[in-house]
């Protein structure tokens, strides 16, 4: 691998735009990671991501956790 090349994805990695209530898949997997906890969150199973900071959360516990987190700063 050289310096231009990237380093390669986590086999089963989707890369995903999150909208309201929806989000686009930009590169196919079967899974995302959470943000905060780095769990991975297979897309059937996604229900929590944040709009604002394209993040996608494990549970709803997690996203209120982040967001708390984030008011603080």
């Amino acid at each position: 691998m050289n310096r231009h090349e990237k380093e390669p994805p986590i086999p089963g990695l989707a890369i995903l735009a999150y909208g309201d209530g929806e989000f686009r898949v930009l590169s196919p997997g079967s899974f995302v990671l959470c943000a905060v906890t780095g769990a991975r969150i297979p897309l059937d199973e996604l229900r929590y991501w944040s709009v604002a900071r394209q993040e996608a959360y494990a549970n709803a516990i997690t996203a209120a956790e982040r967001s708390e987190d984030m008011s603080k700063h």
